[in-house]
């Protein structure tokens, strides 16, 4: 099984990748990773959606909203931070946006006069850290190799953190078997109590909403799309009644289901 991740080798995309696959292939793009697995290029695709600490990726989200892919699994994985360097003299670190933010208490309190730098990827970072001796990486600690040393473990600010991903297919392979399920909501209205609306019928059926974002349509200033993840799969009753209601108040827009999964974990 092919399966098409965030790169290069290293990242904690490809650790959760390698969950699913032994054959992993790497770009750099989210939105290159969403249209490869629905061309069918690739059988699978491993996406970050939400960090523990710093949130949900919107780039992912906006290429779910755009593409025609199923989600098949989400998995979860422990972010554990390193500093990695060829020594403790750098004046740079380096690393993913979200790595950076994630360890902004740690970088403010050792390292405040330290330029930071956002790269690709976690594993981009440590190849500049090897390439040049005054950059440092924020990466997992195994990622040091024989070339860095990992002058700090676990800096990230909150020892909960953890990034979720999903597991993505071709359109074919959506599931309604699985105790989650992701929609994507284009209402293509709006008016007083909208939201409001889109939201009871989870609730009268006794359906947890475990998460509701909202992403601009791109279509005009203020126009939304919602993404919704409940607790229920596509199974069972209480979610396609609570679908019909929903699909009825969206008709001017359209309702996407990605489909119905498990949840995996990464052990450290």
């Amino acid at each position: 099984m092919r399966t098409i991740t965030l790169g290069p080798s290293g990242t904690y995309s490809h650790r959760a990748a390698s969950a699913l696959s032994d054959a992993v292939e790497f770009t750099e793009s989210v939105t290159a990773i969403v249209e490869a697995v629905a061309d069918g290029e690739y059988d699978r695709g491993v996406i970050p959606i939400e960090n523990s600490i710093e949130g949900s990726v919107t780039e992912s989200l906006d290429a779910l909203a755009d593409s025609d892919v199923a989600v098949v699994a989400e998995i979860i994985t422990p972010i554990r931070h390193g500093l990695l360097a060829q020594s403790d003299e750098f004046d740079l670190v380096a690393s993913h946006a979200q790595a950076l933010a994630q360890c902004r208490s740690y970088l403010e309190d050792h390292y405040p006069d330290a330029e930071l730098e956002a790269v690709a990827s976690t594993a981009r970072g440590v190849e500049r850290a090897r390439e040049d001796s005054t950059i440092a990486a924020i990466a997992h600690p195994d990622n040091a190799g024989a070339d860095l040393s990992v002058l700090a473990e676990d800096i990230q600010d909150r020892s909960s953190n953890a990034t979720r991903f999903f597991a993505i297919a071709g359109p074919e392979e959506r599931s309604v078997e699985g105790g989650n399920t992701s929609l994507i909501v284009y209402p293509n209205v709006d008016y007083p109590g909208l939201l409001l609306e889109l939201l009871e019928p989870f609730a009268d059926r006794d359906v947890n909403l475990s998460r509701l974002e909202s992403r601009p349509s791109g279509e005009r200033l203020g126009d939304y799309v919602f993404h919704i993840d409940v607790e229920a799969g596509l199974y069972e009753q209480r979610l396609q009644d609570a679908l019909d209601v929903v699909e009825e108040l969206a008709r001017e827009g359209w309702v996407k289901r990605l489909g119905s999964y498990d949840t995996r974990h990464v052990v450290e």
